[in-house]
């Protein structure tokens, strides 16, 4: 009976460590990749793909282009779409960039007047391992830790898994 227990318990724990482990990896742009929007209509198309998206810390970004660059910035150099010392840059046609950190990071192209047509993006990661707790009513309304009903899902199930290993070990 002991050796089932272990079993069991083992097999929880193991279960717990793949929930816990979610990273995605994004293609930046869907099918089309990262390259100059095709009207001025579309000015926005990067940051309402950002807006439509949840990133999490560990995930990943591909961009995919060709003649051209991605780098990642300041938002002072953001706004100015230019930068002289970014944070990030490569221009190899095939990037993945690893989102290391909750808050924003800002992308631009780096080929002149790409950006100003519209090839920038702002990423917003949360930091949904910060609290437990749901923000308090005095929080600001830009809060940078927002949790979804997913997430708190998420972290609710994750915790009755490690609940139930321990009820049942203890028995």
């Amino acid at each position: 009976m002991i050796a089932y227990r272990f079993a069991f318990g083992l097999l929880l724990a193991f279960l717990n460590v793949f929930a816990a482990v979610r990273c995605l990896q994004f293609q930046v742009g869907g099918e089309d990749g990262w390259v100059v929007p095709k009207s001025r209509n579309d000015k926005d198309m990067y940051n309402d793909w950002a807006s439509d998206n949840r990133f999490k810390i560990d995930d990943t970004l591909h961009f995919k282009y060709q003649k051209d660059s991605v780098l990642a910035v300041t938002e002072e150099e953001y706004d100015k779409c230019k930068s002289s010392h970014p944070m990030f840059f490569s221009n190899n046609g095939d990037t993945t960039f690893v989102l290391d950190r909750p808050g924003l990071f800002y992308f631009i192209s780096g080929v002149s007047g790409h950006c100003e047509r519209g090839q920038r993006m702002i990423i917003k990661v949360l930091d949904i391992n910060s609290s437990s707790l749901p923000p308090s009513s005095s929080a600001s309304q830009n809060s940078t830790a927002d949790i979804s009903a997913a997430d708190a899902l998420e972290f609710g199930f994750r915790h009755a898994w490690v609940g139930l290993l321990f009820k049942f070990l203890m028995v």
